[in-house]
């Protein structure tokens, strides 16, 4: 199995439960994990691994819509990155909110979700 990561992905977004997080956006940071089932990169060939600029396509695409809930965000990323991806077994997307909106001070609030084949 090969691990490919992207990590730090930055976002200005409008998630969130209450109508003014909507509103007025946040800062958003996403983490994607992919297991990919091949090993053997000999050939140097593009087509047998992952692009990932596609990967980010996917997670910009869908932190791009407005949502309630973190878990709503990474489960998305999961499935449609489990649908695009044929040579993908495993992916886990952590989403993070930065300073969310609490009664005390929390530099983010983070979900994490993994799905596998």
């Amino acid at each position: 199995m090969t691990t490919i990561r992207l990590e730090g992905l930055d976002f200005f977004a409008h998630h969130g439960f209450y109508e003014e997080e909507r509103k007025v956006g946040n800062k958003y940071t996403v983490d994607i994990e992919v297991l990919v089932e091949n090993t053997s990169y000999t050939d140097d060939d593009l087509e047998k691994t992952i692009n990932y600029e596609e990967i980010y396509l996917i997670a910009s695409t869908i932190m791009s819509v407005s949502t309630k809930l973190l878990e709503t965000l990474a489960s998305s990323m999961c499935r449609e990155l489990l649908k695009q991806f044929g040579s993908i077994q495993q992916v886990t997307a952590t989403v993070s909110k930065h300073n969310p909106p609490i009664k005390g001070v929390c530099k983010r609030a983070s979900v994490s979700i993994t799905q596998s084949r």
